[in-house]
This record gives structure tokens, C-alpha cells and sequence, in this order.
């Protein structure tokens, strides 16, 4: 099966030369196939970040395989993976980051160890595998060559997954994990918007009131409002400002949500 796309989700930045390299191994690989950036702004090392931000966006993306690279293990034991689904290819490290938008895409059919030398660059960086390592890969999935012909078989049982984050409901409240923070500062939860069903209008957020709210315009300039997101997540934002500031919180951070007294 040919990809017309390759999605890339990195944490290089773009102050340096990282994201462009990947690029010109695509191009000169597949010169055919068009890249979509999604993010190159992940935290750094930031793995949880990551994979939500790829399996709230590859949803929306047109048949491609999606390359993520956020990848603190680099050149350690971890494996290189590449991860069939029923319309896409997802290619990375084998530390939680891609499961999640495979979930998202209709569930793994297929995994293999990216093992196959004539695949990868000529002499693979111990700290550069997206170059190296996965973009290449993924120029070639997108050109058609088979996913067995990458590395052997894994067992999708055996795939490295990310804890479940937290996420604790009571009839007056509920604490949630932080699990990312958007260039505006909104505070999305690990929490389903469902969450919020029968809630009062006011609620307590991190110790501050809150407006239980659809929209950002529900509240006052810097009012805080606690709404369902674009995601379907339960998220906290301020008017014209930064939640993540108000409420001094960051990913991974456990953020309790309460009833009025």
C-alpha cells in the first residue's frame, strides 16, 4: 500500500536543523510524498505530551504514516518500531508514544522491530533516529515497500505502554492529571468530558472558582472556565490569559476539581 503522507511529531524545536533533516531524507527517498508537520514543539522528553497531541490530530489527517519522535531513550535498548492499523502506518520508539494513536486509528493489526540494515541510513546516529532511523523507514512504507520487509514480527502485547494517568471521580469533585498544555496555556485533563455531566455552574479549580462554561467567551475577561475541549477532554482556560500560569500547574501535574462549599 502507497501514502501520499508522512505526518511528523517531533520535540527538535526549530532553532536548529533537526526537522529539516528529516524532511530532505523523505524527499530524497520519496520525492513523491507531501509531509505534514504536526508539532515539533513537544516538550522535550515529554512522551506523554507527545502521544496525546499525535492521537488527537492523526484522526483528522488523511492516510499517511505518521513518524513521532520524542524519544529520551535514544540509542539505549528501546526498540524502533513501525505499527500497522486499518488505514495508516505509525513509525517511532517503542516507549508508549505511538500506542495511543494507533488506539485511535482503529487499533494495531500488525508491529515490527525496525531491523532491517538496507532500511536505515549508512551509519545510523546513536542520538539522531529520526534521521537515521525512522524517517527513512517511513519514506519507504510510503513508497509502497512491505511492513514485514522492515524487521521482524512484535507481539502488540508486548509493546511498551504509558501508565494510566490519573484520574480520580468523587459525587463532589474529581482530580485529574494535567495531560498537556497548549501554546495559549489552556490546561487539558485526563479526563473525558463526560465528567463534567451534572456538575454546578461553579466549580473549584486548584483552590480557584470556576465558571462551568462551553467556551472561552463564557466568562468575563481573565475569568477562569472549566469546558469540554475540542478533544473531548475536560480543559481549564482563562479569558485572555494563561490557566497553566494561574493555576501553576504543568503536565503530569494532578489538578483537583471540586463542588463549591
Amino acid at each position: 500500500m502507497r501514502f501520499g503522507w508522512i505526518s511528523l511529531t517531533t520535540d527538535y524545536g526549530l532553532s536548529d536543523g533537526f526537522v529539516a533533516a528529516c524532511h530532505g531524507v523523505i524527499a530524497r527517498l520519496a520525492p513523491q510524498v507531501r509531509v505534514i508537520d504536526v508539532t515539533h514543539l513537544v516538550p522535550p522528553t515529554d512522551v506523554r505530551h507527545g502521544a496525546a497531541v499525535l492521537a488527537q490530530t492523526v484522526p483528522y489527517l488523511p492516510p499517511a504514516v505518521h513518524v513521532a519522535v520524542v524519544d529520551p531513550g535514544v540509542g539505549t535498548s528501546r526498540r524502533g518500531i513501525a505499527l500497522a492499523t486499518p488505514d495508516a502506518l505509525l513509525v517511532g520508539p517503542d516507549n508508549g508514544l505511538l500506542v495511543p494513536a494507533a488506539e485511535a486509528l482503529g487499533g494495531i493489526r500488525a508491529a515490527v522491530e525496525l531491523t532491517n540494515p538496507h532500511w536505515l541510513a549508512p551509519a545510523v546516529s546513536r542520538t539522531f533516529h529520526g534521521r537515521d532511523v525512522f524517517a527513512p523507514v517511513a519514506a519507504r512504507l510510503a513508497d509502497g515497500a512491505p511492513l514485514a520487509d522492515a524487521g521482524p514480527p512484535v507481539d502488540p502485547a508486548d509493546l511498551v505502554r504509558l501508565p494510566a494517568p490519573v484520574l480520580e471521580v468523587t459525587p463532589t469533585g474529581f482530580t485529574a492529571e494535567v495531560l498537556t498544555v497548549d501554546h495559549f496555556g489552556n490546561v487539558q485533563l485526563a479526563a473525558p468530558g463526560a465528567v463534567l455531566d451534572g456538575r454546578p455552574e461553579r466549580l473549584r479549580v486548584g483552590g480557584q472558582e470556576a465558571a462551568h462554561g462551553r467556551t472561552f467567551g463564557d466568562v468575563p475577561p481573565d475569568g477562569l472556565v472549566i469546558y469540554v475541549d475540542s478533544a473531548g477532554q475536560v480543559a481549564v482556560a482563562v479569558n485572555g490569559g494563561r490557566a497553566a500560569e494561574r493555576l501553576g500547574v504543568r503536565s503530569g501535574d494532578p489538578l483537583p476539581v471540586r463542588h463549591p462549599d
